[in-house]
């Protein structure tokens, strides 16, 4: 008699022909969005650097409007993710991308603090579930271990963003500087919104939702990814009501770790501009030329760590490590004061290590949690982690305008993400597995 892994269809035992066929056909779309959304969330700290002078705000308003993004983030994160299973990730993501393509478009109306903290917010709100519900759709079509792989590549969408958006936020700085009618930092908000909106409307028409969905795949091959998910969940925990779910241990820990995370990732990402200028660079362009540097190099270490963690199964040992090389990182910026070259080897070092944590900490949950509960715990965690992204920009921020001095709350975001190594090691060594 045959069965369903004896088609012609799979050239492998083990299905890698399958997953192979999924990553081409799901991840090019889900990086290109991830991208946007790293694009439309960092790019005020490229606007910064007209649009704090044309407006008369100082560095602890920035901060406070930076991170107030993440208030309505985490208000309205885990509702969002729990929409979206259940009307399905192309339909939510899609009204996600399109919602919040226009409010960024629309900080080019900002003319007060006020005003910059409510449209902050606002896109939060607007971007609420996005992260998770990609993180959460990864769980419906690939088992952990290759899953790995995948987390990474859709976490380099955030590097990337950096790599594309950081020279193209500075030639739109410099090249629609005498632009009528706008300023160049509306001209910024304003382009950089688009690609969001265009994004939105291939999600509704070409992402799948799920893989028993689609006509690209076979019977035999479905069958295969079923099989490996059916297994895989079989030892995971899913809870029974909302009070044993919070009542977890290890889902406040996982908070944790996060938020320690998130401290040094928004760290780099809101304030790498700011750092390359006090380095000495100038001009707008030349800036998002450099900021480009430390983001490649962090794509490329994100997918050696994603892929070294995948193959060793010593996830939180890598995750502690590269974290605690981010800090180092940072660190050195602030110390190491010898011009553009070294401040850019230094953000690099930081850069690598952040970015990289990304996916080697999604990876951690996801091996505990299935379900509504793995759906409900990549929200939870990433919407009470994600706290840190208003605490890291206004920290940093406000240290900086009452202390007079920029190096004092870099130390001390390194000192949490070393803080979250030590924690990441004292998880369950069966979260290896």
């Amino acid at each position: 008699m045959t069965t369903a892994y004896d088609s012609g269809s799979l050239a492998h035992a083990d299905g890698a022909d399958v997953y192979k066929k999924a990553y081409w056909r799901l991840l090019p779309l889900i990086l290109a969005c991830y991208l946007v959304a790293y694009l439309d969330r960092v790019n005020v700290g490229f606007a910064k650097l007209q649009m704090l002078d044309a407006l008369r705000f100082d560095d602890a308003i920035y901060g406070l409007g930076s991170g107030i993004f993440f208030i309505g983030y985490m208000l309205f994160e885990v509702p969002s993710n729990m929409i979206l299973r259940r009307v399905g990730a192309r339909v939510w993501i899609a009204r996600i991308m399109i919602t919040w393509g226009i409010i960024s478009a629309a900080m080019l109306l900002v003319r007060t603090p006020m005003q910059f903290y409510i449209a902050r917010f606002l896109l939060g709100v607007a971007e609420a579930g996005f992260a998770p519900g990609i993180m959460y759709l990864l769980t419906l079509w690939f088992p952990a271990q290759r899953r790995g792989r995948a987390m990474a590549i859709y976490v380099m969408g955030a590097p990337l963003a950096f790599i594309v958006g950081g020279p193209l936020s500075g030639w739109i700085l410099d090249a629609f500087k005498d632009v009528q009618p706008l300023q160049a930092w509306q001209w910024l908000f304003l382009v950089e919104a688009i690609p969001a909106l265009v994004l939105g409307v291939v999600v509704f028409f070409c992402m799948a939702d799920d893989f028993r969905k689609v006509s690209w795949l076979t019977a035999a091959e479905k069958e295969r990814i079923e099989s490996d998910l059916r297994a895989e969940n079989a030892g995971k925990v899913e809870h029974g009501s909302v009070r044993e779910f919070l009542a977890s241990r290890q889902l406040w820990v996982f908070v944790l770790i996060y938020f320690c995370l998130i401290m040094g990732l928004y760290a780099v990402g809101f304030w790498m501009p700011s750092l390359i200028k006090r380095a000495g660079v100038a001009d707008p362009f030349q800036i998002g030329l450099y900021s480009a540097i430390p983001n490649i190099v962090a794509a490329i270490a994100l997918y050696l760590s994603g892929r070294g963690a995948d193959i060793s199964g010593k996830r939180r040992l890598y995750f502690a490590s590269m974290l605690t090389i981010g800090a180092i990182g940072l660190a050195l910026a602030m110390i190491l004061n010898g011009g553009p070259a070294v401040t850019v080897a230094c953000l690099s070092l930081a850069a690598a290590g952040v970015y990289s944590c990304i996916s080697l900490f999604w990876a951690l949950p996801t091996s505990m949690f299935v379900g509504a509960s793995v759906a409900a715990a990549l929200a939870f965690v990433n919407s009470f982690g994600n706290i840190a992204g208003f605490v890291s920009p206004y920290l940093v921020g406000w240290l900086n305008v009452s202390t007079g001095r920029t190096d004092i709350g870099m130390y001390i975001i390194g000192a949490i993400m070393v803080f979250g190594a030590v924690v990441t090691m004292m998880l369950p060594k069966r979260l290896d597995k």
